[in-house]
């Protein structure tokens, strides 16, 4: 009779583990491979081309708060956390990077980002095979800034979308998500499968994470998995790039001619 109740009890402790496990949430982190903004920039081909000579790429820095805020979900949830990217083999670095933080695997699509429409239908069937509860994107990327992609997603997924998020929690399939909006912030609940599109404040940027030896170390390890792009349209294409202006040498004025400067503002700057 005792060997019975303790089988029951061994059965049941078995029983909600499985249980437990079924239920861990998956999160997906989109990742953006951009040009550091300290680089030079520079277009080639009759300025209809960025020109990557010489650039050092990170991480999107938008997209970088969202990978730290699954780690968080990671580490206090149990959260499994993947981060994917569309790009050629010249992006691996930069995943390789978000697995020495903390990422369990990475996916990359490989083609090349032609227009946010292409990337969006990549990501939405890495989404769908892979059965994903949290997408979180940046809100854009700081290389093109279209901020297209996410809401995009979405779209194609059908799935609830919430954008320009400056914090996030999520209890079991709940999430309450703060955004930012004109004049103050919103706070929105929404079910999962959600999309999320994150920037600063879904943490600060001290509490981003730099990868350690033992988080290197361990990221040559871990799977990156290399998957063949979908058939999908280019609807639109980067006809020309235009620098800002150089700016003006200043002109300077004495003390004592405030006429002259009057004049200036007046008919040079036509501020007055």
């Amino acid at each position: 009779m005792r060997a019975y109740k303790y089988s029951k009890y061994i059965l049941y402790f078995y029983t909600q583990k499985k249980l437990f496990k079924k239920y861990i949430m998956k999160i997906l982190v989109c990742i953006s491979h951009v040009p550091d903004t300290t680089s030079k920039i520079n277009f080639v081909n009759g300025d209809s081309e960025f020109d990557t000579n010489g650039v050092q790429y990170v991480i999107n820095p938008n997209d970088e708060f969202g990978l730290t805020r699954a780690i968080w979900f990671q580490e206090q949830q149990a959260a499994n956390v993947t981060v994917v990217n569309v790009g050629g083999p010249d992006t691996e670095p930069t995943l390789r990077k978000a697995l020495a933080i903390g990422a369990n695997e990475a996916i990359r699509v490989n083609a090349t980002p032609t227009d946010g429409f292409f990337v969006a239908k990549q990501l939405a069937e890495v989404v769908k095979s892979g059965g994903y509860d949290l997408v979180i994107c940046g809100k854009e990327s700081l290389d093109y800034n279209g901020g297209m992609v996410p809401g995009m997603l979405a779209g194609l997924l059908g799935y609830n979308f919430v954008n320009s998020a400056v914090e996030m929690t999520v209890d079991g399939t709940s999430a309450k998500v703060g955004r930012e909006i004109d004049g103050g912030k919103e706070i929105v609940s929404a079910s999962l499968p959600l999309i999320v599109g994150g920037q600063k404040g879904l943490v600060e940027e001290k509490d981003l994470r730099i990868p350690n030896m033992r988080g290197i170390m361990t990221a040559r390890t871990k799977v990156l998995t290399v998957l063949e792009p979908v058939t999908a349209d280019t609807n639109t294409k980067a006809v020309k790039f235009e620098k800002p202006a150089a700016k003006s040498a200043v002109k300077l004025f004495s003390a004592d001619d405030l006429d002259g400067l009057v004049s200036a503002l007046h008919n040079e700057a036509k501020v007055i």
